[in-house]
């Protein structure tokens, strides 16, 4: 794997444009401008891997929009240290995006066929995030509380189960709505009987599955 000027040209001109679209945290920017987002391609598509889109990768799944990514990740608000829990591994993008800006990654997916190439496929790019096969719709109990949790397809509702999962003063972000469109939802645990929520907006997702999310067909 190379990342050769004509990918970092391009990295740059990506940046720019999530920035034109209101991405303000310059930590979240300069990560996305680190990571050599064709790395997660198959090499035949890296062409496509700076445009500003989902793209398809196996087991019917996606690698997220970049400015997707980069929202979901700013509204976060990590800090170093912050154990976050990433619902939906998928090819591995968000959790090195994740570990950019220090956080300690539990990544939990449920396609055995993308966990089993994550599993090898993202230490060998340098980052050592706890990577898990299950129903990532349960969450992870048995790493909880959460100073965050972030789930990376669309869900029919919010689990009360991730808002368990989250410590007092963390935060989820969730895409919900249907398996087509969603509504990004911006959860804050005020204490452990009150939260705040927040919606932004016109995304879409590949849906979530598990007992929590769509039922697997």
């Amino acid at each position: 794997m190379e990342d050769t000027y004509k990918h970092k040209g391009l990295r740059k001109q990506l940046v720019a444009e999530i920035k034109s679209k209101g991405i303000k945290d310059e930590r979240v920017i300069e990560a996305i401008g680190k990571i050599p987002r064709h790395f997660f391609f198959d090499g035949i598509f890296d062409v496509h891997a700076y445009e500003d889109k989902a793209f398809p990768i196996a087991a019917g799944q996606t690698i997220s929009q970049p400015y997707t990514v980069a929202f979901q990740t700013e509204l976060l608000q990590i800090e170093n240290g912050h154990r976050i829990l990433e619902i939906g591994t998928g090819s591995g993008y968000q959790a090195a995006v994740l570990m950019e800006l220090g956080a300690d990654v539990y990544t939990i997916e449920y396609q055995k066929a993308l966990y089993q190439k994550a599993i090898r496929f993202i230490p060998s790019l340098g980052y050592q995030p706890h990577m898990y096969h299950g129903d990532g719709s349960k969450g992870l109990a048995r790493f909880a509380p959460y100073d965050g949790i972030i789930v990376t397809a669309g869900a029919p509702a919010v689990p009360d189960v991730l808002i368990q999962q989250l410590k007092v003063g963390g935060r989820l972000v969730i895409p919900v709505g249907d398996d087509k469109k969603q509504s990004m939802v911006l959860i804050r645990k005020i204490s452990e009987q009150e939260v705040v929520k927040k919606d932004y907006n016109h995304f879409s997702f590949v849906p979530l599955l598990g007992k929590h999310g769509w039922s697997v067909k």
